[in-house]
């Protein structure tokens, strides 16, 4: 007897009811510079064209926000953890609806409230600090329902309202708990070619919804069908991993519970791609929240160490139903160094003293995983990239004041083969790519805390100076920059 004639049918699902979305410190002495560098002086500063000059208005935030375009989005310009959700935060003030669009709860998006409270979201859209923005989960996200409750119920014990502020894709794929099991699994599989993924589930549950055997979101629905869906997908997990157990037992305590699941999320379900191009067409101002970074893209990343998803501007589209001609501004959000957690290439990374005050000044330890980050110094290579894959219009500079203490801060600003050769651009053969010379450019420290400055003309002329030389290197004028994780820390250029 196979494991589905053995489960015992469960009554016809009763949520068939329409859908209602609701209403709306020490200072280095000595820099030891990585294995495979070339370090040349910087070059004598240029002064920025009057885009790129040096502002201290007190409206120039305001004006900044105001002047973003109906549908704007905020994407990672390096291996995640930019802080992207404390922009994302600050801007939703301003947007009627904040969306994510790809990714799953690898994300980790460290928030702060008003009051200085730390909220660490994974799934709910960083939005949802403001009471008057609707936060929407795209078909693109893969969904682990009980993260996203825990998520919610820790967000109402801390007085933050969740109902009828938060929608659910029905389109969007389930990601269950033996998704994770099997991301482990695998990792044990490769063995030293492990990838060093968070193993939150998410590439088995993308690996699902690609050879089309995934469950999504509005299949909760419908469950007299459930069970047969969920044996196929437990059944290819067991024949594919000698590792995963699965017996009859298993699928009746799932569909046991994702019927109790269903009860609880049937209010947050919608048609998400009617819902955003409903509100593109009501005017409605939105805002998409990015999930990890370009260097992580499925496509454009550090193959195969990236993630299973499309975390630059074309997952934007395809992860939320909406036009390409309707985008307009994308900020793109980049440390003022570079860190990386998990496996893979990393030019600019140190491995001396600079890299170990680099992850302790800025506490460079995952939100979704608490894994120590790799740190190096700023690769204007990879941002340069970047950029050029997502047409930002603005990049978000954060944790400048994290090289406060520094002397010296190099720039990564060429890379070079092992014979000499220049390299044009970012390389997608990892060989390459692991064994490239980086040339480095070293600029001034400043030596003095600017946690508490609020105004670009008022940073120390050194840090003016690094902001400036990234503008001048990328292309892209920096219009927001990070100095201390609150609210309030954010310096508008």
């Amino acid at each position: 007897m196979n494991n589905l004639s053995a489960f015992t049918a469960l009554d016809a699902n009763p949520l068939s009811k329409p859908y209602s979305s609701g209403p709306h410190h020490h200072r280095p002495k000595l820099l030891q510079h990585p294995k495979n560098v070339v370090v040349c002086s910087v070059k004598p500063s240029v002064a920025s064209p009057s885009s790129l000059s040096v502002a201290g208005s007190p409206n120039r935030g305001l004006k900044r926000i105001e002047s973003l375009t109906q549908v704007s989005g905020v994407l990672g310009c390096q291996w995640g953890d930019e802080g992207k959700g404390k922009l994302v935060d600050i801007l939703a003030q301003h947007f009627d609806v904040v969306a994510r669009c790809q990714g799953g709860a690898n994300a980790g998006h460290t928030i702060y409230n008003a009051e200085g409270k730390k909220f660490a979201l994974h799934l709910v859209p960083s939005g949802i600090l403001n009471e008057d923005t609707l936060c929407v989960i795209g078909n693109g996200v893969v969904v682990h329902l009980p993260g996203l409750f825990k998520e919610i119920d820790g967000l109402e014990s801390n007085g933050v309202s969740c109902k009828g502020r938060i929608l659910v894709s029905d389109r969007a794929h389930l990601l269950f708990d033996f998704h994770q099991i099997v991301d482990g699994l695998r990792e044990s599989e490769l063995a030293q070619s492990f990838i060093g993924t968070t193993k939150r589930g998410i590439g088995p549950c993308y690996s699902s919804k690609v050879i089309r055997n995934g469950i999504r979101v509005g299949d909760l629905r419908h469950m007299d069908t459930l069970p047969q869906k969920l044996d196929l997908l437990l059944s290819d997990a067991a024949s594919r991993f000698k590792g995963f157990e699965y017996g009859p037992q298993m699928l009746r305590e799932e569909v046991e519970k994702y019927k109790r699941f269903a009860e609880r999320l049937e209010p947050f379900i919608a048609d998400t791609v009617l819902v955003v191009n409903e509100a593109i067409s009501e005017k409605k101002k939105i805002l998409v929240e990015g999930g990890q970074a370009t260097m992580l893209d499925i496509d454009f990343g550090t193959y195969p160490f990236v993630t299973s998803s499309s975390p630059s501007a074309g997952g934007i589209c395809t992860g939320l139903g909406i036009a390409p001609r309707v985008l307009g501004d994308l900020v793109g959000v980049v440390k003022a160094y570079t860190t990386r957690v998990g496996s893979g290439p990393f030019p600019t990374e140190n491995l001396g003293k600079e890299g170990d005050l680099l992850r302790l000044q800025g506490q460079e330890f995952g939100t979704t995983t608490g894994r120590p980050r790799r740190c190096g110094w700023l690769d204007i290579v990879a941002l340069k990239y970047c950029c050029q894959i997502n047409g930002f219009s603005s990049l978000n500079l954060t944790k400048l004041d994290v090289l406060s203490d520094f002397s010296e801060i190099q720039l990564g600003v060429a890379y070079k083969d092992i014979d000499g050769t220049p390299i044009k651009s970012f390389p997608g053969d990892l060989r390459l790519l692991e064994q490239v010379k980086v040339e480095y450019e070293v600029l001034p420290g400043w030596n003095s805390d600017i946690s508490s400055v609020r105004s670009y003309s008022e940073l120390p002329k050194a840090a003016r100076q690094y902001v400036e030389r990234i503008e001048e290197l990328v292309g892209v004028p920096i219009h927001y920059i990070g100095v201390g994780p609150g609210r309030d820390a954010l310096i508008y250029k």
